[in-house]
């Protein structure tokens, strides 16, 4: 996740080597005196927030020490504060949750009854986020030196945002910091010399956003030195986006113009600064496209590109054999760890392979802790852990300093804007340690069974969508005997498959037309994430239902057992990752729909819209 694009003059007394020494020594600083640095922290956010309705409600009364604090609040999921949230959407003002104002609502992709989470936030809270992207360079100039020497070409987009009832904004964590002065007025670093102006990334249309930032990469081919998107899935579209739209940049290049479809004045306008005619390099970038095969396209057209600055852990891993391709096998580079909850760590080894990324976690970004998780038999790929916790599990949660090498724990973190143990939903393991700094690998987000982009669909929602879906095959007396999905990316955007095996009793057909109602009706009963991935992000493709051949999930328990699984304890899972059986799912597909049309989605919540 990179920091902000800037291009204000340098200062005469600017010392980067000084200033990466200074950034280093801080994270040596806080990783060797992480105990007392999160004790401090704890005692900060406390005696800060001593006089906030929720410590009252649990009778803090003005104690600052963990024991207190242990012995006093219950881990908590949003479902458990959403009342105070809601309050504070609706308006009130009086100190809830944090005794700082609540300046916005960060919205999370995790899902609460279909809508996105709010996560409250404060203004000082960008400060603690701008912090965090002070770090990745420093760190990463130790193992690829001179990046300073040239630009940085990443994909950064803003996503729509919507106003509670009581007028705060409510928008993702990332449109919250490019819209921020902290971004749009960063003072010089070389770092953050990037090949799109801020105009380009702060367009809310995202097809002029896209256009107008390869546009502006493109022309500056030469000097880009690493290449990026937040997201694996958001970078692979920027290349999608440009084998679609060559023909047109390469006129652009070649005459210093920008397409009249870029309507945006400020857009324009921005991107003009930066043209002038090249037909030279038009001639070149056309070549480069026109050939047969794209492998390699980032190296060839960015030929002093030295890494892919992407996420590729979690589900995004489903997308490093493309980007190898594209890349002809550049280092892709996980930089940092973050979520709308509160930004935590960085990769201290950035030139790491993906599946060995582990995030050290800076002490002073909140309060950590873990609850330790206990997998059955290893067999679940995302493990599902109850809401509440018993007071033997409460009792199991360890400090940040305390955590066992190799163990999974899930991370419960208390923030300085008004999350108090709160259970972020994701499931960690540590790799090891920075002094006395535990080091993670990210393993998943619990409970996720798909997920293509930002969205993230766990196995009760899709059941619940499944069941909607049903009802259409009622009249043709057809019931739905077992179904399984996964998440398709062999496409882009890509998009979720669910193989259904029906029982017919019924003599009359099955019209097309009901099962791409079928598929539409499970995509209006997803989240509002997946929803806005489709309509606005185009960054999900159609769902896709294929019909399998009777007997189709016999044969997936028979080569289920094959591998070693129980036979007692078999149960269809409801989601595949392993290739093949994939293969052999899609090997028994007799037809296939997708859905005819988008689901509806408009930003904000539902309740907001039936209160206008």
């Amino acid at each position: 996740m990179p920091e902000a694009p800037k291009t204000s003059l340098k200062p005469a007394d600017y010392n980067l080597a000084e200033k990466n020494k200074k950034v280093l020594q801080f994270i040596e600083d806080v990783t060797t005196n992480a105990d007392e640095v999160q004790k401090r922290v704890l005692a900060e956010i406390l005696s800060r927030n001593a006089n906030v309705e929720y410590l009252q409600r649990h009778g803090l009364n003005a104690h600052t020490d963990r024991e207190s604090f242990k012995n006093i609040f219950p881990v908590i999921t949003y479902e458990d504060i959403q009342p105070d949230i809601n309050r504070i959407a609706n308006g009130d003002t009086s100190p809830i949750l944090c005794s700082d104002p609540i300046s916005e609502f960060l919205t999370s992709s995790g899902t609460s009854g279909g809508e996105r989470k709010l996560m409250p936030t404060i203004e000082e809270e960008l400060e603690r986020r701008t912090l965090l992207y002070s770090l990745l360079m420093p760190v990463m100039s130790q193992f690829v030196p001179d990046l300073e020497k040239g630009k940085g070409m990443y994909f950064l987009f803003i996503k729509s945002e919507a106003k509670t009832p009581g007028g705060l904004l409510a928008r993702p964590v990332l449109t919250s910091y490019y819209k921020s002065s902290h971004f749009k007025e960063r003072p010089y670093d070389p770092y953050t010399n990037y090949t799109s102006p801020n105009q380009t990334i702060l367009c809310p249309d995202s097809y002029q956003s896209m256009y107008s930032q390869l546009l502006c990469g493109l022309y500056q081919n030469k000097e880009v030195l690493r290449v990026g998107a937040v997201f694996a899935s958001g970078f692979i579209r920027a290349i999608r986006f440009l084998e679609k739209h060559w023909t047109s940049l390469c006129n652009d290049i070649r005459t210093g113009t920008i397409n009249t479809q870029i309507t945006d004045p400020l857009v324009r306008d921005a991107v003009m600064k930066i043209l002038k005619p090249d037909p030279k390099l038009a001639d070149f970038i056309e070549e480069e496209c026109s050939k047969d095969s794209w492998q390699g396209i980032i190296t060839r057209l960015w030929p002093n590109t030295k890494y892919v600055d992407v996420i590729v852990t979690g589900t995004m891993s489903q997308y490093i054999p493309t980007l190898d391709y594209y890349s002809n096998g550049l280092p892709l580079v996980c930089t940092m760890y973050a979520s709308s909850e509160c930004y935590f760590g960085v990769n201290l080894n950035p030139l790491c392979k993906p599946s060995e990324v582990s995030y050290t976690l800076i002490p002073t970004m909140c309060y950590y802790e873990f609850l330790p998780v206990h997998r059955n038999n290893g067999a679940t790929n995302s493990p599902s852990v109850p809401k509440s916790l018993s007071e033997k599990e409460q009792q199991e949660l360890v400090d940040l300093v305390d955590v066992r090498l190799g163990q999974e724990y899930e991370l419960i973190v208390t923030t300085y804007s008004g999350l108090f143990r709160y259970r972020v939903g994701d499931v960690l393991r540590v790799a090891g340690f920075k002094n006395k700094a535990p080091q993670f690998n990210f393993i998943c987000r619990k409970n996720v069974v798909l997920s293509i982009d930002a969205d993230k669909t766990d196995e009760v929602e899709l059941q619940n969508a499944v069941q909607n879906a049903v009802i259409h095959l009622m009249p043709f007396d057809a019931t739905l005997a077992e179904y399984t999905s996964y998440a398709d990316t062999s496409s882009i955007p890509g998009h979720y498959v669910l193989i259904w095996e029906l029982s017919l009793n019924g003599s009359t057909p099955i019209p097309p037309s009901v099962f791409e109602d079928c598929c539409l009706t499970i995509e209006e009963s997803l989240n509002s994430v997946y929803r806005q991935g489709r309509v606005s992000d185009k960054s999900i493709g159609p769902l896709e239902i294929k019909i399998a051949a009777p007997g189709t999930f016999d044969k997936l328990m028979d080569y289920a057992i094959s591998l070693g699984a129980s036979i007692n304890q078999y149960k269809t899972p409801r989601c595949v990752k392993f290739a093949p059986i994939v293969e052999l799912l899609n090997s028994r597909a007799v037809s296939n729909y997708f859905s005819p049309k988008c689901p509806k989605w408009v930003p904000g919540h539902k309740q907001w819209s039936n209160q206008e």
